[in-house]
Formats: C-alpha cells, sequence, structure tokens
C-alpha cells in the first residue's frame, strides 16, 4: 500500500509538471494575442483540463499503460515492471521539470515513451519494446505539426483572404460568422457530443421509451449550439459597431472571441490526450498491485487516477505555467487574435482525432506546427527561427533524455529494491 501511495505521489508530480509545460499549448496564443489575460486563462484552462482528463483520458493512459512495452514478458516477475513504471514517472516529471524551468515547451508524451523504452531495455532488452507502437506513436510525432500547420495556414488562408483583405472586412465577418461557428463546433462536437450524449441517449430509451438513432442526439445539440454561437456573435459584433471608442477593430475584437473559445476546446483536449502521460504508470501499477499480475489484454483506468491527474495538471499550471505560455504566445511569431484562432482550431483538430484514436500525440508539436504554418502564410519575415529553432532542439533530445532517466532511474532502484 506505501509503494502505491508513494507511486500516487509521483503520478502527481509528473502531472504537476505536465500543467506546468504542456498546458501553455492551451492558452499560450490567447495571451499571446491579448484575447485574455494570464488570470483568466490559467482559471479556463484549469477547469477544462481537468474534464478533458476525467471525461477522455482513459483511451491514451490504456495505450501508454500497455502497449508501449510488451507486458508479457514481465508477467512472471511483475515486481520488475512496478519498480520500471515508477522510474518513468520520476524520470519524465524531472525532465519536464528541467524544461519548464527553461521555458520550452517540451513534449510530455516524448519523455513517457522514452523512459519507458529505456527502463525496459534494461529490465530485459530492447525484446521487452514493442516496435510496432513505437512506430506508429513516432509517425504520429511527426505527422502532426505538419497536419497542424497545414490546417492552420488553410483556416488563416480563408480569413484572410475573404475577410481581413475585403474592402469591407466588418460586412465579410458578419457573412462568415455561421461557417466560423460551425467549423468550430464541427471539431469538438463530432469528437465529443457522441460520447457526451450516450448517458440523454439511454435515459430517453430506458426511461421514456423514445427510439432515436443514436447520431441524431450529437447532431441536434451541434446545430442548435452553432445557431446560438452565430446569434451571440452577431449581437457583439453590432455592439462593438455602434461602441466604437473603445474598440478600435472590431474584426479582431469579435475574433478573439472565437480564439478563446477555440483555447478552451484545446484545454479539454490536451486533457484528454496528455493526462495519460502521468497517469498510465500508475495505472500499471495499480493493476499489479490489485492483482498481482501485469495488464496484458488492456486495462481500465479507475476514475480515481483520471482524478488525480487532472488535479496534478490544475495545480502545476497555476503555480508555473507562466514562462512556457510567454514563449508559446509571444516568442515564435506576433499574434493577432485571427490567427491565434486559426492556431487554436488546427491545435484542437489535430489533437482531440489523436485521442479519439488512443494515439498519445504531442500537443506542443501541433501548438508550434500552427503558429508556424500561419507564419508562412503571413510571409517567413515574421518567424523567430531563433526560437523555432530551441524548441526543435528541446524535442529532439527529449526521448533519450528521458529515455537515460528512465534507465538509470530504474538501475539505481533496481539495486536497491534487492
Amino acid at each position: 500500500m506505501l509503494q502505491l501511495g508513494i507511486t500516487a505521489l509521483l503520478a502527481f508530480y509528473v502531472a504537476w509538471n505536465l500543467g506546468a509545460n504542456d498546458v501553455a499549448n492551451a492558452m499560450g496564443t490567447s495571451v499571446g494575442s491579448k484575447a485574455v489575460s494570464l488570470k483568466q486563462a490559467l482559471i479556463i484552462a484549469g477547469v477544462l483540463e481537468f474534464t478533458g482528463a476525467v471525461l477522455f483520458g482513459d483511451r491514451v493512459s490504456e495505450t501508454l499503460a500497455t502497449e508501449i512495452v510488451n507486458p508479457a514478458l514481465f508477467a512472471t516477475q511483475p515486481q520488475l515492471l512496478l519498480i520500471g513504471m515508477m522510474s518513468v514517472l520520476l524520470a519524465c516529471g524531472l525532465w519536464l521539470q528541467i524544461a519548464t524551468s527553461r521555458g520550452f515547451p517540451v513534449s510530455s508524451s516524448h519523455a513517457v515513451v522514452g523512459a519507458i523504452a529505456g527502463f525496459s531495455c534494461v529490465a530485459i532488452g530492447t525484446d521487452a519494446i514493442d516496435w510496432s507502437s513505437i512506430g506508429t506513436i513516432t509517425i504520429a510525432w511527426v505527422v502532426t505539426p505538419l497536419v497542424s500547420g497545414a490546417i492552420a495556414a488553410l483556416f488563416y488562408s480563408i480569413i484572410k483572404r475573404w475577410i481581413l483583405e475585403q474592402n469591407d472586412p466588418l460586412q465579410q465577418l458578419y457573412e462568415w460568422i455561421p461557417w466560423l461557428s460551425s467549423a468550430l463546433l464541427a471539431v469538438f462536437g463530432v469528437i465529443v457530443l457522441p460520447a457526451v450524449s450516450q448517458p440523454i441517449y439511454r435515459f430517453l430509451q430506458q426511461r421514456l421509451g423514445v427510439n432515436i438513432p443514436a447520431h441524431d442526439l450529437p447532431l441536434l445539440f451541434g446545430v442548435c449550439a452553432a445557431v446560438g454561437l452565430t446569434i451571440i456573435s452577431w449581437r457583439q459584433l453590432d455592439a462593438r459597431v455602434i461602441d466604437q471608442s473603445k474598440i478600435q477593430n472590431p474584426v479582431e475584437s469579435q475574433l478573439a472571441k472565437f480564439q478563446l473559445l477555440s483555447a478552451c476546446f484545446v484545454a479539454f483536449a490536451h486533457g484528454s490526450n496528455d493526462v495519460g502521460n502521468a497517469i498510465a504508470p500508475l495505472a500499471a501499477i495499480n493493476y499489479i498491485y490489485l492483482t498481482g499480475t501485469v495488464p496484458i489484454n488492456g486495462i481500465t483506468i479507475p476514475l480515481w487516477i483520471l482524478t488525480l491527474g487532472g488535479v496534478g495538471i490544475v495545480s502545476g499550471l497555476a503555480v508555473w505555467g507562466k514562462k512556457v505560455i510567454a514563449t508559446i504566445g509571444e516568442g515564435i511569431i506576433p499574434l493577432q487574435p485571427s490567427a491565434g484562432f486559426c492556431a487554436e482550431l488546427a491545435t484542437a483538430t489535430t489533437i482531440l482525432l489523436a485521442s479519439r484514436f488512443g494515439l498519445p500525440v504531442s500537443t506542443s508539436h501541433a501548438l508550434v506546427g500552427g503558429v508556424v504554418g500561419i507564419g508562412i502564410v503571413q510571409g517567413s519575415k515574421h518567424i523567430k527561427f531563433k526560437t523555432v529553432q530551441g524548441i526543435l532542439l528541446a524535442w529532439l533530445i527529449t526521448v533519450p533524455a528521458g529515455a537515460i532517466l528512465g534507465a538509470g532511474i530504474f538501475a539505481i532502484m533496481r539495486i536497491l529494491n534487492t
């Protein structure tokens, strides 16, 4: 029981560092474009990160807990896997803390996968690693910034061409608001609403005897939300046009509202995907503690573990999140709300899709790729390549750093445990 308690504290430590580093991906562009204050960003991200972690964090956690290392090889010695997962938590937490102190938005996914691979090689050898899973995840890492960058560039090109560069951008925004609302809510709704609407669907079917197709409820909720957002946005835009004394650019000011909403989706997406990096080792250890065996055929993530991860993320964000927010929000390109909105929407699209398929992709890859994609559309002179180079270097060394730390800490812990 003491060992499980110590592991839970280590998982909380990793989640804390994850919140301090990775949550900047959700709110960095919103703070950088002045859509929200830092205090507001911390509160909004905290609530949505926690919600995403608890509701959708189990899929990626299961992948990390059972598919990176071949658990069957540890079947006769579950204690070895337990020590290994503890070393993974400590290695990941230390690396994230080092990166956060430097202000680098590194990938916690890289750190965890590297640490798992590192301890597995020391424990049993390279045969312990499921190289096909490693290959799939690595491809996802490479593709993530490219996909996010392409989506962001496409969205920004459309907004730039059909709204910002028109003779009457205000009128154009009026006409485009329904489409922007639909695009924004479609990204979130297609992936999240089917799961969220399931309890209502079961209530209608079992309690009221109402039988409707399962996909009709998500569609209904999505349409209502898009219509509601459109009407609210039109009214806000009318108010800004009337009161020009306080707002110099009503188009960018209104797009700032869309950016904030898209940032909320990124926070939710990040919580659903990256919480697995903190709690997957704890879930594996909890399984070993309860059953005395290793998780070979998948694993169910208990609610208390998801909650622990969510609380840890929020705590780290509140205390240490400022440095990386500054790097993402201001260090790559100067951001207007229109550009920030496109970067956030592209990131949310990429990460929510990855979470749907259980892939532990990097949120920082997605957002940096989105911001750079917008910079390319604006012109490469706007990109601060020195900052991008520093981020890329941090990305490249994270996997080997995680592997070395994981292997070293495991070797020490195994000696101490004998």
